[in-house]
Order: C-alpha cells, then sequence, then structure tokens
C-alpha cells in the first residue's frame, strides 16, 4: 500500500494541466499545488498557522540543512519535523542533493555520495543517498526525494550521461535504504540535462522503479525560459498519469501557469519568501518595491485586489515606514503578501482547469513579471 494517492479530476480540454488531489499521511493537497519553501523547518518570518492562512497545504524542507542544524535524531527524538515545527500538513523534503552540488569549492563528488565541509562550522560531512534516506525517515516527512546528483546548466554531454548514470545507481541505493516505506514516500528526479533523448532513456529508467511520484530535476539553474519549458513539456508527457508530477525549484508566477500547462502537479520555489525579504512584491497591478520614495505618502493598500492581511489592514506608506525605519515586522507582512499571493495564483490556475480556460490564463501570464507603473525608475529616497 502506498503512503501517496494521486488522484486526477479533471485535465484540461486544451493544454496538458491537470486538476487533481495528492493524498498523504498529513491530508490531502489539491494540485495543481505551490509549497513555500520552509529550508530549517520554518517559513522564514511566518508562524505555521500564517502558512496555512495562505492555502498552503503543503512545505518543502530541507535535508541538507536540518541534518546540520539542529540534526535529523534531535529532531526524530522530539518527536518528528511535523511537531517539531508545529506544521501538522503535509511536508515534502528535498534530499539535500541541490544544496551540497553548489557548495562547488567545498565538496567532493564520488560513487560513495558527495563529501563536503558544513558551511557552518566547517566540519566535514558525506552526504550519501543511504544518509540522505535515514534523514529524511529520521524527520519523518510525508514524501522523501531521492538523492541525486544535479549537474550545472552548461555540463556537457558526456558529464550529464555519467551524472545521470550515477543518479540512477543512487536511486537504487536509496530505494534498498528505506525502512519505513509505510509512512515516507519516495519520488524519483528525472535527469538529463537539456537533452531530450537524454530525458526520455532516464524517465524510462525511472518508471521501472514504480516510484510513488517523479520529479523533474536540473532545471531552473541557469538555462534559457525557453530551455527550461522545453524540457518541462518533454519529460512531463513522458510520466505516468497517476503519479505525482513535481517541478523542482520553480519559480515566478509565470512559470507556474507554464509548468501547470506542461502537465505539472507540484511546484517549489523561494521566490515569494526571499523577495518579500527584499522587498518585492508580487501583486495584480505588476511587481511592486517597497522601499520607493513615491509611497511614503500613499495611504492606498499595496494591492487593491488583494485580502491579505497586510492589504486589508496596512497602507503603503506605513509598510514602507517599517523598511525604511529596518523594522523586523516589514518581513512577516510582505512575506505574508506574496505567500498570499501565489496561493490564490494557484486558485486562478486550479479554477481555469477546471473550466477548460488554462490556455487563455497562460496567454495572460506571458505579460506578467512587468514592473507597477513606473517602479524601476524610481528612487530611494526618504
Amino acid at each position: 500500500m502506498r503512503t501517496v494517492s494521486y488522484r486526477l479530476i479533471h485535465q484540461d480540454a486544451h493544454t496538458a494541466g491537470r486538476l487533481g488531489q495528492l493524498t498523504t499521511p498529513h491530508g490531502v493537497v489539491d494540485t495543481p499545488a505551490f509549497m513555500p519553501v520552509g529550508t530549517g523547518g520554518v517559513v522564514k518570518a511566518m508562524l505555521p498557522d500564517e502558512v496555512a492562512s495562505t492555502g498552503a497545504q503543503v512545505v518543502l524542507g530541507n535535508t541538507f540543512h536540518l541534518m546540520l542544524r539542529p540534526g535529523h535524531k534531535l529532531v526524530e527524538q522530539l518527536g518528528g519535523l511535523h511537531k517539531f515545527s508545529g506544521w501538522n500538513r503535509t511536508i515534502l523534503t528535498d534530499s539535500g542533493g541541490f544544496q551540497v552540488f553548489s557548495l562547488a569549492e567545498f565538496r567532493t563528488i564520488a560513487e560513495e555520495g558527495v563529501s563536503f565541509k558544513s558551511p557552518y562550522d566547517g566540519s566535514a560531512h558525506l552526504l550519501s543517498p543511504e544518509k540522505s534516506i535515514e534523514v529524511q525517515e529520521s524527520l519523518g516527512t510525508d514524501i522523501a526525494m531521492a538523492f541525486d546528483e544535479c549537474p550545472p546548466a552548461d555540463a556537457t554531454r558526456e558529464y550529464v550521461v555519467k551524472s545521470m548514470d550515477r543518479t540512477t545507481r543512487w536511486l537504487d541505493r536509496c530505494i534498498a535504504a528505506r525502512t519505513k516505506p509505510e509512512r515516507t514516500s519516495l519520488f524519483g528526479i528525472v535527469q538529463g540535462g537539456l537533452h531530450d533523448d537524454l530525458r526520455s532513456q532516464h524517465a524510462a529508467t525511472l518508471l521501472e522503479r514504480d516510484l510513488d511520484g517523479y520529479a523533474v530535476g536540473g532545471v531552473a539553474i541557469g538555462e534559457s525560459k525557453e530551455d527550461m519549458l522545453r524540457i518541462t513539456r518533454h519529460t512531463a508527457a513522458l510520466l505516468p498519469p497517476e503519479k505525482p508530477r513535481y517541478l523542482m525549484g520553480v519559480g515566478l508566477p509565470e512559470d507556474l501557469v507554464a509548468g501547470v500547462a506542461a502537465g505539472i502537479d507540484m511546484f517549489d520555489c523561494v521566490v515569494p519568501t526571499r523577495n518579500a525579504r527584499n522587498g518585492r512584491l508580487f501583486t495584480s497591478e505588476g511587481v511592486y518595491i517597497v522601499r520607493h520614495a513615491k509611497h511614503r505618502e500613499d495611504p492606498r493598500p499595496i494591492d487593491p485586489n488583494c485580502e491579505c492581511p497586510t492589504c486589508r489592514q496596512f497602507s503603503r506608506a506605513y509598510v514602507r515606514h517599517l523598511w525604511m525605519t529596518n523594522e523586523i515586522t516589514v518581513h512577516r507582512l510582505t512575506t505574508m503578501h506574496n505567500l498570499w499571493f501565489f496561493q490564490r495564483l494557484m486558485d486562478r490556475i486550479r479554477d481555469a482547469i477546471r473550466s477548460d480556460r488554462l490556455q487563455a490564463l497562460y496567454e495572460e501570464s506571458r505579460a506578467w513579471g512587468r514592473p507597477a507603473g513606473s517602479e524601476v525608475e524610481e528612487n530611494e529616497a526618504p
């Protein structure tokens, strides 16, 4: 018996967009779904109930960071990540692979795994497929990701082939290392760089393992938008319709619509939270920059079409005041707004699929990402 199941509710008539539900030990997730990133067991600046109030039904934690701080055995001792973090809904954990590969100068890749030095204290560690599964099962995650190698966007075809084959061998070791399959599901990650034929080959190999779900990995790491969407469309079409499909590390609002139209069910990205902490907000009128001087006396909400607590209660002038005086509350307000915006976008996407209008929303989304008004030209004077 699988610990997660996917039910297809409706297929959009004009795209590959799918309306569905993902059931896990901690609840039902309406898909397509966007997962806020809670790398170290917390969505930065937010309480769990506040994250849930935005409409989020699943969050992402990270094996690499939680293994190093506070340590997966401590989290397990204290009741698992759900109890430890106060989030009683679904959790998906990244395997840690992307993080160790991003430590280019401080890690060594070998068949055994990846040796690296902690960015926190310089201590030496080995993250292997077996260790990744051990950590994720200790955390008590609902969905564990297989440990993979994520080659750089400019890797040669020869390197991509070797990396892809290693990822397959590591997947088999992940499968063999599982001790709690009745509690934690396992998703495989399709690699293959920018090569359609390699993506096809790797997808076919992973499908032989009959995993609980499948992810498209190795995109949104420096390649062009066109290549990202091409690979996503190609790979998603290869995955079984009865299993959830996850596009890792994506993305901007327009990327989410494009990904759904390509057949993707799940997304994660730091875009809404990181941009919020940098004072860059997503609105129905375009991208809004909190610090700009023109907002100094503006009594309007950040987004007149938004019902989030920030827009319901506070003016542009007040939010800017908090930003300019370095009040930590501003990060809570901006993060709440961006998370709310992303979850309302997912509502719109699901509604569009339900009524076979996703193509129209996709065409509309291609113009998104523009600045709101003259935000680009504004100065930052007090």
